[in-house]
């Protein structure tokens, strides 16, 4: 999706302002708006796709599989597709990459067979 606009930047030294630019023209494209959109209606904006954990207005959608520069410039189509992206609060999501369960809710749901696909 993005891989013809970056030929310019692609030599760029600064590897880590390079691959901020590339990260933040990707969040800002039409196409991750259409999936972002697509993900929130889809699980309904509950947190992790569970009913009665709403995500709230700063909904963020997740990346289940890390998202890096590579797959941004080469345009894999798997960075747009639902099926690897969930609809999260802004504790679900710190507590994912950070570690921070305390930011979690401490209510115990029961497993049951399909729960981690939700829009199934």
């Amino acid at each position: 999706i993005i891989a013809g606009d970056w030929s310019s930047d692609v030599c760029s030294s600064d590897l880590f302002g390079f691959a901020r630019r590339v990260n933040q023209a990707f969040y800002q494209s039409k196409e991750w708006k259409k999936a972002r959109r697509h993900v929130i209606a889809r699980d309904l904006g509950f947190d992790m796709g569970f009913e009665g954990y709403p995500a709230g207005p700063g909904a963020i959608v997740h990346h289940m599989n890390p998202l890096i520069e590579e797959d941004i410039l080469s345009g894999d189509p798997a960075i747009l597709d639902p099926e690897f992206l969930i609809t999260v609060s802004h504790n679900t999501h710190n507590a994912i990459h950070y570690g921070s369960f305390d930011l979690l809710p401490q209510t115990l749901v029961e497993r049951a067979p399909g729960d981690t696909t939700p829009w199934r």
